[in-house]
């Protein structure tokens, strides 16, 4: 079987989140942490042999402590991280074990992960060493300057870039010993320019990145939203079947 680690940067400093306090991946989302629930899509996975959280240097102590049975019950990792998202990413992959195969980097604030997702992304990574989650661009799409639209743009080759972002190991390693300094958004953009093709499978509105309050909102709206395959194969059992997961100890997230 082909190996998978997963990287989960929750570093960022949420300053769009609009709360001093909390940082949008510690916030509870319908009774687990944002981030929980983004790791636990991947980490009971049979393919995924690795799970790395990346969080702030300031916040590894209080995290530590205050999610301690989460991170032993789904066995993740956690990594101090960097200023940016390409130096927090570049932490986990230096923990990523000799025996993996490749890499996914999927965003700790994108919670509404389903199975039926990764299983499509992870396939194509496969085939073409290089694969992402997008959606099509639907809305009309302006170039503005200084408050003034200059230009419609033409839409019909524009997606949005999701994650899970899955590339084949020593690929993303190189492509990150080339950045040279640049600042990418993603890790796509890093392995563009390193020259390598990256392969778009179409993903869907519903996998959003909590970035504001109101995002939160419509994220708990959205739960019950999931494709009902979306729990992993190995807490569901050979059928996707909900009532064969087992429960967390209680109190656990």
């Amino acid at each position: 079987m082909v190996q998978f680690a997963v990287i989960l940067p929750a570093a960022g400093k949420s300053n769009r989140f609009g709360d001093s306090l909390r940082k949008k991946v510690f916030v509870d989302l319908a009774g687990r942490a944002v981030w929980a629930r983004s790791a636990e899509a991947f980490s009971h996975r049979k393919d995924v042999v690795q799970t790395i959280l990346v969080v702030s240097p300031d916040d590894e102590g209080w995290f530590r402590e205050k999610f301690q049975a989460s991170l032993l019950f789904m066995n993740v990792e956690v990594v101090c991280g960097g200023d940016e998202r390409a130096d927090s990413v570049c932490e986990g992959l230096k923990r990523v074990r000799d025996d993996v195969d490749f890499v996914a980097v999927h965003d700790a604030a994108r919670p509404l992960i389903a199975a039926r997702w990764i299983d499509e992304v992870f396939e194509a990574a496969t085939k073409s060493d290089a694969a992402i989650l997008a959606t099509r661009v639907t809305n009309t799409v302006k170039r503005v300057n200084d408050g003034t639209i200059v230009e419609t743009v033409d839409r019909s080759q524009l997606w949005g870039a999701q994650t899970p972002q899955v590339f084949r190991k020593h690929l993303l390693l190189d492509a990150y010993a080339a950045r040279e300094g640049r600042t990418a958004t993603d890790e796509a953009e890093l392995v563009e320019w390193f020259g390598h093709p990256v392969s778009i499978v179409e993903g869907s509105p519903i996998n959003m990145k909590i970035t504001t309050q109101d995002d939160l909102q419509v994220a708990a709206a959205l739960l019950n939203s999931l494709p009902a395959s979306h729990l992993p194969e190995s807490l569901s059992g050979d059928s996707p079947n909900p009532s064969k997961q087992p429960a967390p100890p209680p109190g656990l997230w």
